[in-house]
């Protein structure tokens, strides 16, 4: 039986072995972003989150179905009892509750979801960002070993020509332009 390891194990072990620094960094500085970014939430986007949170769960499709098998069973046995039902069938008033439901609903969800798409919008941003710096920083190492290879007498002196192409940094805009050139292709 494969056990994963418990917290407490995962604890002493984070406790033996610290974070490095530039690590914790960039931890805090995710969550000093996620914090920000709770803070700008207002409260009736809360609310609806809280809302679409409730509509995503497994209770909330049973306590529709419920209610929707309650109607029509009061419904139904209004008239054997003696009594008017209030929504005989085809259950016109069902149909407009549900309905109001089904668009209460999907207004929720849409409005949460654009929440999100820019919230994951601004984390791609971020991503590319870090990327091209990282790519940058790759050339720059790259030209720095050539210069030292270079330099250093005792290691033979050769042409590298993916080297030499490495050691220069990828153009965002030549990119996206191939990027562009290739899907018009396809």
């Amino acid at each position: 039986m494969n056990r994963s390891p418990s917290r407490s194990a995962l604890s002493e072990e984070a406790q033996a072995d610290p974070v490095p620094e530039h690590i914790s960094q960039n931890i805090d500085s995710i969550l000093a972003f996620y914090r920000r970014e709770e803070q700008r939430i207002g409260d009736s986007q809360r609310l609806l989150e809280a809302v679409a949170g409730f509509m995503g769960r497994p209770l909330y499709l049973v306590s529709v179905l419920c209610f929707v098998a309650l109607w029509i069973l009061v419904n139904m046995l209004c008239k054997p009892l003696g009594f008017l039902p209030p929504d005989p069938p085809p259950f016109s008033w069902l149909q407009g509750i549900v309905s109001l439901g089904a668009l209460l609903t999907t207004t929720v969800v849409l409005i949460t979801q654009n929440r999100e798409a820019k919230l994951d919008q601004q984390r791609l941003e971020l991503e590319l960002q870090v990327n091209l710096l990282t790519e940058q920083k790759t050339a720059k190492l790259i030209r720095l070993l050539e210069e030292l290879r270079r330099d250093l007498p005792m290691v033979k002196d050769r042409h590298d020509p993916e080297a030499s192409a490495m050691e220069k940094p990828a153009s965002p805009q030549g990119l996206l332009a191939a990027l562009e050139e290739r899907r018009d292709k396809d």
